[in-house]
């Protein structure tokens, strides 16, 4: 196919630097050779940080962090129906997402179940698909307590980064950035239910690392999450059976010997297992990792700037060909070309300006 549909979640608030305020979601048509991206829709939504698609297509759930839905204090998960012919949106409904801030949204396999995490909260919910596509109330919500082992910024109280499923989906990993965990929870999906995982509750991280995203490796066997205040990548073995995680590795995100801020973001595995790579917000940067795919350890093959500031989320296709990178505070939107025997990326062009750019999800 050489054109997709990319679905790209932005913030709305206040632009205290002065550039254009964005309006919600935005809808563009893509092209898949060279990343050229042209503008279909605008979908006007409060805060719709981040997007997933059902696996069938035909539904797009967003988050909003809003400070009350329907009277009660929190946050909402939204609903749209996508149109089969163009992609573009049509709102269905929303639902609360039980609890402040939310910041990460997922849909089952199965598409009967959507997910979603709660930054502010440090909280996580459940909510049915109906038949439609719109969303039924929560059936399951859950408030993490505690704080860190040890105390860094911003890990006085959990607060939860996203929720991912494992490749089997009967496992919702969370990762939560004030707690210094990833929490394991079995899911029902027909029933919309999470409960903690009897074989192991939490993987716990080295202190202060602040784990924010985690992606799975093709294979199952590994997973990788990014720690946003550490700077680091940590890799462990996953017991598919069990739904249990072993740290295998910690390293840096960072080249050696940089001592300026940072904050990373986004974590993606190449589709040929043999890559992953991660945003560093600040250092303004993809770093990229070898994996060795007997012992999942990784080994650094470099870092290629995204050519914007603070980079958030982004993008490889299906293909392992192309990588587009959302930079939130230069809103705009970068192209890179893959190498899928080296890992490395290459500047293709800038394919967008868009503000606040920080979600991307392609159809």
């Amino acid at each position: 196919m050489s054109e997709t549909i990319l679905y790209v979640g932005t913030f709305t608030g206040h632009r205290p630097n002065g550039r254009g305020k964005s309006e919600g979601i935005y809808v563009y048509r893509l092209d898949n050779a060279s990343g050229k991206m042209t503008p279909l829709q605008t979908v006007n939504t409060i805060n719709p940080s981040f997007v997933a698609l059902a696996p069938d297509g035909r539904n797009l759930y967003a988050v909003n962090a809003v400070p009350e839905i329907d009277g009660h204090p929190g946050g909402a998960v939204s609903a749209f129906a996508v149109d089969p012919a163009d992609g573009m949106l049509q709102p269905l409904n929303r639902q609360s997402a039980h609890g402040a801030g939310p910041c990460h949204v997922s849909v089952d396999r199965t598409g009967r179940c959507v997910l979603t995490a709660c930054y502010g909260g440090g909280s996580i919910a459940a909510l049915p698909r109906l038949a439609d596509g719109s969303l039924a109330p929560a059936v399951t919500a859950i408030q993490h307590v505690g704080g860190a082992r040890v105390v860094a910024d911003r890990q006085d109280t959990p607060h939860a980064h996203s929720i991912n499923l494992d490749p089997s989906q009967r496992f919702a990993l969370v990762c939560d950035l004030g707690l210094d965990e990833v929490l394991i929870y079995r899911l029902d999906a027909s029933e919309a239910r999470l409960v903690p995982n009897e074989h192991q509750p939490a993987a716990k991280l080295p202190a202060g690392s602040g784990p924010r995203h985690l992606a799975f490796h093709p294979s199952g066997a590994y997973a990788y999450v990014i720690n946003e205040l550490g700077s680091t990548m940590t890799s462990f073995a996953y017991n598919a059976e069990r739904g249990t995680l072993t740290e295998l590795q910690t390293i840096s995100t960072l080249p050696a010997g940089f001592a300026g801020e940072n904050a990373c973001a986004d974590v993606h595995v190449h589709p040929n297992g043999r890559f992953l790579y991660g945003s560093n917000r600040f250092h303004d940067s993809i770093v990229i990792y070898a994996i060795d795919e007997r012992s999942g350890k990784l080994s650094l093959i470099g870092h290629e700037s995204t050519r914007g500031k603070t980079p958030r989320n982004f993008m490889i296709d299906s293909s392992g060909t192309l990588m587009l990178v959302a930079n939130q505070d230069s809103d705009d939107i970068f192209a890179f070309r893959i190498d899928p025997d080296s890992g490395r990326i290459t500047l293709l062009d800038k394919v967008a300006e868009v503000p606040t750019p920080v979600c991307l999800v392609r159809a």
